[in-house]
C-alpha cells in the first residue's frame, strides 16, 4: 500500500456502539484497496503473518460491513450491534484468505459477515430459541414474508408455504404458533422489556433480504468447493490443467489452443474434458 493511502487510514475507531453516526462517517473514508494493493497487503499476512497488513485489509474493508448490516435492519437488533458482529466475521475471513485462489477479499468475505451476523440474530431472539432445527431457522426467517395477511394461515396456505421451503404443513403451522404466541399488541408495551418480549411494530420482515436463505446458500458453496477442490486433486495433472483452463480461469482457453498445446485433437481434448468431469461430478456426488 502507498504512503498516501496508509495516511488516510485513522489511527484509531471506536466501536460502533459508541457513536455509530461517527463510526459510519469514518469508514466510510477509509479508501477502497486497488486490486494490487489488496493482493500487496493479503501476500503480506498470509506469507509473512503480517499483522499490519491484515489490520489494513479489515479497515479497508469496514464499509461493506456496514452495508450488509443494514440488510438486517427489519430484525429489530441494534444496528451497532450487528455490525459489531459482521466485523468479527471480516476479521474471519481475513485470517482464512488465500491470496492465491485468485478472488477479490470482499467476495469471499461477504459470506462470513453474513454468517457471523446470522447467528447473531439466531442468538438474540428470544422466539428463535425454540427455532433449533436448519428447517425451523428457514421458517422463521421466512414465513411472515410468505404469509398473505395477518390472520391465521388455513391449511391450504399452510400447505402452499411448506412446499416452498420444502417442510411439512404441520412445522409450518407450528412455527406460526411460536411466532405468534405472545402477540398480545402490535405497538410496544411498557413491560415488554421485563418480560423479554418484542413487539411486532418492531420485528416486522425486511423484504429486501433474506439471511437464512444467504446464509444457507453460503453454507451449500462453500460446501461445493471443497468438494470440488477436492475432486479436483483426485485427477491426473493434464485432465486437471484442462478443466482449471477450461472452466475456471477468469480467460477461458479453447479445445482448439488446448489441442495445439498437447499436441492432440480438438475432440481428443474434448474426450479428456468429458471424461474428467465424469470423475469430478462421482466424486462429489459421493462426497
Amino acid at each position: 500500500m502507498s504512503d498516501s493511502t496508509n495516511q488516510l487510514m485513522p489511527l484509531s475507531l471506536t466501536a460502533p456502539g459508541v457513536n455509530l453516526g461517527a463510526y459510519i462517517s469514518t469508514v466510510n473514508q477509509i479508501p477502497i484497496l486497488t486490486a494490487e494493493q489488496e493482493k500487496a497487503l493479503a501476500d503480506r499476512y498470509f506469507y509473512d503473518q503480517d499483522v499490519d497488513a491484515a489490520k489494513m485489509l479489515v479497515m479497508s474493508h469496514l464499509r461493506f460491513v456496514v452495508h450488509i448490516a443494514r440488510s438486517y435492519a427489519g430484525y429489530g437488533l441494534p444496528q451497532a450491534d450487528l455490525i459489531q458482529e459482521g466485523n468479527l466475521g471480516l476479521m474471519k475471513a481475513v485470517k482464512r484468505f488465500d491470496p492465491t485462489m485468485g478472488v477479490r477479499l470482499v467476495s469471499f468475505a461477504v459470506h462470513w459477515i453474513k454468517a457471523e451476523i446470522h447467528e447473531f440474530v439466531i442468538r438474540n431472539w428470544r422466539i428463535v430459541k425454540v427455532a433449533t432445527t436448519k428447517a425451523q431457522r428457514k421458517l422463521f426467517f421466512n414465513l411472515r414474508s410468505l404469509k398473505k395477511a395477518s390472520r391465521k394461515l388455513t391449511l391450504d396456505e399452510a400447505a402452499a408455504i411448506a412446499q416452498d421451503l420444502n417442510v411439512t404443513p404441520e412445522q409450518v403451522l407450528e412455527m406460526e404458533g411460536r411466532l405468534t404466541a405472545y402477540d398480545a399488541s402490535f405497538e410496544a408495551q411498557t413491560d415488554d422489556d421485563d418480560e423479554g418480549r418484542v413487539a411486532p411494530v418492531i420485528y416486522l420482515e425486511d423484504s429486501r433480504y433474506d439471511p437464512a436463505r444467504e446464509v444457507e446458500d453460503a453454507d451449500w458453496e462453500e460446501h461445493n468447493n471443497n468438494a470440488l477442490h477436492d475432486a479436483m486433486g483426485m485427477l491426473d495433472d493434464r485432465s486437471r490443467t484442462i478443466l482449471q483452463r477450461r472452466w475456471l480461469d477468469d480467460e477461458k482457453s479453447t479445445l482448439h489452443e488446448l489441442a495445439a498445446e498437447y499436441n492432440v485433437s480438438a475432440e481428443r481434448i474434448r474426450q479428456l474434458e468429458k471424461n474428467a468431469m465424469e470423475k469430478i461430478k462421482t466424486a462429489m456426488m459421493a462426497g
